[in-house]
């Protein structure tokens, strides 16, 4: 029974967006504007209108959590209706749906693993040691941030065209190629992948893109100022037949090129789709006035944008606070006294947010929340299915499901100890290879023709005997994919080894893998079990107690806070050097949207501070102030400084210290500085 108040509590705009369902949308939706409520409304209308059935709309998100708000939320206007949303997703869970009913138009078994970033790194050391490469001259990241790149443009090996600029690309090429059929080999994808063949399906068999062309009637996207290349053609295959196709986003919050993120997709999207309806939401309902003016002033200064005005009928609240320290202790000792003194009786901490460009400024931060006793948190640390423990016994459980995963073989063959060293993994390695063989295949005809030394044929013999076991309790026995990994974890030895071992850090191995077994409870089967580890992607967190949450700004993207501590806007930190030098005017843009997203993240403070020394690389550096706080409205700040007025001391601070001195001449701080990045 569809709940029929859908559109109540939508200003005209949302509406607009809602009710537009004939050709292409682009919705500039605002931080704040409530972009959520306008996709679950407009897909509750489309259903409502009896424009489509649930199994005939494409809704797509980049995140399992934003996919799983979005279900929840269709849900509740939907009710049992929302059961047939069968296409509501990620790119990367859609994608792998897609690709298990078309694997062999890519030569892959329905089956396939869907590799990791672990996995991929391990694949890519082999490789390279077979192939004489220098891992410590060309590191695997570097090797697969490229492969990465030439994915998101939707190229195989064979299409590259090497840029004669680039030294490496010359010498990574024939890794791609031999990395892509190993994954064949393997049986795998990787996360790349995924989109990748999909894509080239489309294009080669255009009978099985016209099945879904034709099925999809309506096709939404969130964050689509987030999408690559391949991403974006991926959509335009797929919308070329109804072309009602609407992207939500924000072009002032695109922040990812460096994960291959085109805001040109965002910025020509009425270009590309012709009769385009742009409709901008600008009501936020999320900060203050004093905020949405500091953040919207800032902004203004990128040329590259759709452009919007964001207004709230939320009080104007307490002015923006920018504060400058004598230095980063300082700033530390008077962030966290503020939180001490004045917020924590009013804010609780999880809604308080300490947001840094780069990850290493959280340092002078813990250590002063150490001393002081103050709980902190840092989200994007070491994600629950990243945990070492618990990539072990996913290895377990994907070598079970699928024979030839050999990069799941590698992780546990010897885990635990089973006196199968190295040496006689690269011996079973050599002959796999020779023989066209899995690692497991390769073992078993090894051990048949004595070419395994005795003691280790022993632990090998076991841990193959077992492995046929674990699979015959599955396939024969039928038991459940949970009942499954206590067998295994009991048999293998696993749970034993991190008993035997009495130390804190085997006991939170033991509480984690439990956490996993609870967590198993919630799918149906072993296949959609690792099908979601494989694709749990999201920086989710366990939010246990009360915490004062610290991250980059590039993690505090989609959430948001009572209160939001903005420190370090200081020239070569924010904006990054590095982004500047790399990138020129487009990476300065890019900053200042990285600025645009922190500053917006507040609902009731913003609190931006900078100071005039640093501790940084092992010395004392003079700082300058930002670029991005002359840009700052006067109006909507309240401006402090913090220095220790010691006897003769004079407080020579000067907010606009980057003042012309004469034509082509700056501040002494910027001369400074400039000095010093050279």
């Amino acid at each position: 029974m569809i709940n029929k108040d859908y559109l109540i509590n939508l200003n005209e705009a949302q509406k607009d967006a809602v009710m537009h369902l004939e050709g292409p949308l682009l919705i500039v939706a605002g931080a704040g504007s409530g972009k959520t409520k306008v996709l679950t409304s407009r897909i509750a209308h489309i259903i409502k209108e009896k424009k489509a059935f649930p199994n005939q709309i494409l809704s797509v998100t980049f995140t399992n959590k934003a996919a799983k708000e979005m279900h929840n939320r269709v849900s509740k206007i939907l009710g049992s209706v929302a059961i047939g949303l069968s296409w509501l997703g990620t790119f990367h869970s859609i994608c792998a749906k897609l690709l298990r009913k078309h694997a062999s138009a890519v030569n892959l078994n329905s089956n396939f693993t869907i590799i990791d970033t672990d996995d991929q790194t391990r694949l890519i050391k082999n490789i390279c040691k077979a192939e004489n490469i220098d891992i410590k001259q060309l590191a695997p990241r570097f090797i697969l941030a490229v492969i990465d790149r030439w994915k998101n443009k939707g190229y195989y090996p064979s299409e590259v065209v090497i840029n004669k600029k680039d030294i490496y690309e010359k010498t990574v090429l024939p890794l791609y190629t031999i990395y892509q059929n190993k994954l064949k080999d393997l049986n795998s994808c990787d996360f790349g992948d995924l989109i990748l063949h999909t894509v080239k399906i489309f294009e080669q068999y255009p009978d099985i893109r016209k099945i879904y062309s034709n099925n999809f009637k309506y096709i939404l996207v969130d964050e689509y100022q987030d999408t690559n290349f391949i991403q974006s053609k991926w959509l335009n295959l797929l919308s070329e037949k109804n072309k009602n196709l609407c992207c939500v986003g924000d072009d002032d919050q695109s922040i990812y090129s460096w994960r291959g993120a085109e805001i040109k997709n965002f910025l020509e999207f009425d270009q590309v789709y012709k009769n385009t309806k742009v409709i901008r939401l600008e009501q936020n309902y999320r900060s203050s006035q004093n905020i949405l003016s500091v953040a919207s002033n800032l902004i203004a200064n990128n040329q590259n944008r759709v452009g919007k005005t964001l207004s709230t009928t939320m009080e104007e609240g307490d002015l923006v606070k920018l504060n400058c320290f004598k230095n980063g202790k300082d700033e530390a000792i008077g962030i966290s006294d503020e939180i001490e003194k004045k917020l924590k009786k009013k804010y609780s901490f999880n809604n308080m947010a300490i947001l840094v460009r780069a990850i290493f400024q959280t340092r002078e931060f813990e250590e002063r929340f150490l001393k002081i006793g103050m709980p902190y948190r840092i989200l994007g640390g070491t994600k629950f299915y990243e945990r070492a423990e618990i990539k072990d016994c996913v290895a377990y459980l994907r070598l079970i499901y699928q024979k030839k995963d050999d990069l799941a073989f590698e992780r546990i063959v010897n885990n635990p100890k089973r006196s199968i060293g190295d040496t006689t993994l690269k011996t079973v390695h050599e002959f796999a290879q020779e023989n066209y063989l899995s690692l497991e295949e390769a073992s078993i005809k090894m051990i048949n023709q004595n070419l395994i030394k005795p003691k280790t044929k022993i632990g090998l013999s076991f841990f193959l005997n077992s492995l046929n076991k674990w699979r015959s309790d599955l396939i024969l026995k039928k038991i459940s994919h949970i009942k499954l990994l206590q067998i295994v974890l009991d048999e293998s030895g696993y749970s034993a080894m991190l008993k035997n071992k009495k130390d804190l850090d085997n006991e939170n191995r033991l509480e984690n893998i439990k956490e996993l077994l609870s967590a198993m409870k919630e799918f149906d089967n072993l296949e959609s079990f690792l099908e979601h580890v494989s694709l749990a992607t999201s920086i989710d967190q366990e939010w246990d107690g009360e915490k004062i949450n610290m991250m980059t700004m590039h993690a505090a993207k989609g959430l948001e806070f009572d209160v939001v501590f903005l420190p370090g806007w200081e020239e070569g930190i924010f904006p990054h050097q590095k982004s500047i030098e790399e990138k020129g005017q487009n990476g300065l843009e890019e900053e200042r949207r990285l600025a645009y997203v922190g500053i917006t993240r507040a609902k009731k403070k913003a609190i931006i501070s900078f100071s005039m020394n640093r501790f940084y690389q092992g010395d004392w550096i003079d700082s300058m102030a930002s670029r991005f706080i002359e840009e700052l409205p006067e109006k909507n700040l309240e401006k402090n400084s913090f220095f220790d007025e010691e006897a003769g001391e004079v407080d020579d601070f000067e907010f606009n210290q980057d003042f012309e001195l004469e034509e082509g001449t700056r501040s002494p701080g910027w001369i400074r500085y400039q000095k010093r990045i050279k």
